[in-house]
């Protein structure tokens, strides 16, 4: 085998490796807790289910910082903060736009702390989709 072929075949089967060990990154949009809330938590647990590598922020403005709130349930009485919990140890991040909380006159410590705060939910969003994010809004 020649130089040149070894080296190509060398680059071919490194550029394949990275490929496979690549982590999709995704950012969930949530902007409305009661049409998005347990099925965007639903959505996650499936998704990670089915590619446990995949690195998920989630990102909350408007009405969709509600399920990160201390004590919040959805409708049936589901709570959210134990599902939120259990994606927060598969690795998902979960952040809160602190421009919804100045507008809604909400503070911190109502949330729960597997929570963190960005200063503008959309802002972060675009910022994640430009760093090759896939955007999803449940």
């Amino acid at each position: 085998m020649t130089s040149l072929r070894r080296f190509i075949v060398c680059t071919v089967l490194c550029l394949a490796a990275t490929a496979a060990s690549a982590q999709d990154r995704v950012v969930y949009h949530i902007d409305n807790t009661v049409a998005q809330g347990l099925k965007g938590l639903r959505n996650l647990r499936n998704h990670l289910d089915v590619d446990p590598s995949a690195k998920i922020t989630v990102v909350t403005h408007a009405e969709g910082v509600d399920m990160l709130m201390e004590g919040a349930k959805a409708a049936n009485g589901t709570e959210y903060a134990p599902l939120v919990s259990a994606l927060k140890s598969r690795g998902v991040a979960f952040e809160i736009c602190e421009i919804t909380l100045k507008n809604r006159d909400l503070k911190k410590d109502q949330f729960i702390q597997e929570a963190v705060f960005t200063p503008s939910g959309v802002v972060r969003i675009a910022k994640l989709q430009a760093q090759g994010s896939a955007y999803i809004k449940p």
